[in-house]
């Protein structure tokens, strides 16, 4: 496989990650972590796919009028090594809100991605919250 198929892969990673978790699809979004992947946050961590779903039911609320969510990556660098790949990226939350739409919350995702049998996953993402909008908005 190139490089190139190797980059668009990862980058069907980060995507499936923001609509799974959009729809609040928890059970199928913890599954693109290994089951050593570790979701990390300012909100604390989980590992593996059934501490991550369990601590997410926990942590985001059902989407719904005032908690719908869309979650954007963009500026994506990708550095391959074999079967690995450690990949940066900046992140932007849009939220519904009785006003309209507002930004939760933009940083930056640090990951590390491992090629397994079933496609690339999640060995480790770390979120850094860089900017935060309005309060009181949950921005996960």
């Amino acid at each position: 496989m190139s490089a190139a198929s190797k980059k668009d892969d990862i980058r069907e990673l980060l995507a499936e990650y923001c609509f799974l978790l959009d729809g609040y699809e928890l059970a199928e979004f913890s599954h693109l972590f290994t089951e050593t992947g570790t979701w990390e946050s300012r909100d604390g961590s989980a590992t593996g796919p059934a501490a991550i779903e369990g601590f997410l039911r926990a942590l985001v609320p059902p989407p719904g009028p005032g908690t719908r969510r869309k979650h954007l990556t963009t500026n994506v660098v990708i550095r391959l090594d074999g079967d690995r790949a450690t990949v940066r990226s900046n992140f932007l939350v849009v939220r519904d809100t009785p006003a309209g739409p507002a930004i939760a919350v933009a940083g930056t995702y640090t990951d590390l991605v491992v090629e397994t049998s079933g496609g690339w996953l999640f060995e480790h993402r770390k979120l850094a919250h860089d900017i935060t909008g309005e309060s009181g908005l949950n921005p996960v």
